[in-house]
């Protein structure tokens, strides 16, 4: 199972949210490439970023800090205010490895079905989801869509990766909803990453064993427990 540490990016600086509220923010290091060269030399092959900032006005904000990481040489899945087809053209052709659609895909199935015609896998849907309802916006809005069917929507669509984010747990160090990342997994054939509520080891140890009955269950992403303390870097990417 792949692991995917977090970096959310806003005002330039990698901070954590909690349950994604734009007030309740803990600042963890003034430049973000910081963090992604102490989780490269980690072992980490794939970056989570998030342009905070692109997530709550709706197109990219902090694409320098970005670049930033990529740079570094590590693969960079990035998510937030990516809503239009230029500006996925221009993550993708700086080197972002994967781009996160969430917002537009909860409006537009046409637009997410043209992006995975002409970028295939490198396309992935972000699923946030509040008491099973679709997010968007930067979690500022709740939609009446249902979380799963839009993941089989996407999936029928062709999107190869799905990122389920429950935000109940997100930012809480209250371990993984795992019912509903087992649901999710059991809906679609796409690759699912399971994204908030990660605290500690065994929260890892926890969604391995689910990948056992659910193949397709494929990473998790992990912030907070990084930032505090509470899963140290050598014992997620262990040395051979």
């Amino acid at each position: 199972m792949t692991i995917y540490p977090a970096i959310d990016i806003k005002g330039g600086r990698a901070v954590r949210l909690i349950q994604g509220l734009a007030d309740r923010e803990t600042v963890y290091a003034a430049n973000p490439a910081d963090m992604a060269v102490q989780f490269k030399a980690a072992g980490a092959q794939w970056i989570h970023v998030v342009d905070l900032d692109g997530a709550f006005a709706g197109e990219p904000a902090n694409l320098e800090a970005v670049k930033a990481i990529v740079a570094l040489g590590v693969k960079v899945q990035l998510g937030g205010g990516l809503r239009t087809r230029a500006s996925v053209e221009r993550a993708l052709g700086f080197g972002v490895s994967r781009v996160v659609i969430g917002t537009r895909a909860a409006e537009s199935e046409a637009f997410v079905g043209e992006l995975v015609q002409a970028f295939g896998n490198r396309i992935a849907v972000g699923i946030d989801a509040k008491d099973g309802k679709v997010a968007v916006k930067g979690w500022v809005d709740t939609t009446g869509a249902g979380a799963l069917d839009l993941a089989r929507r996407m999936d029928a669509l062709g999107v190869a990766t799905l990122i389920h984010t429950d935000i109940g747990t997100d930012g809480m160090l209250t371990g993984p909803n795992l019912p509903a990342q087992d649901a999710m997994a059991a809906a679609v054939k796409a690759n699912l990453i399971a994204s908030g509520g990660v605290s500690r080891l065994t929260d890892v140890a926890v969604l391995a064993d689910l990948k056992k009955r659910r193949p397709n269950l494929d990473g998790v992403i992990i912030g907070k427990a990084i930032y505090e303390g509470r899963i140290e870097l050598k014992d997620l990417f262990p040395r051979k």
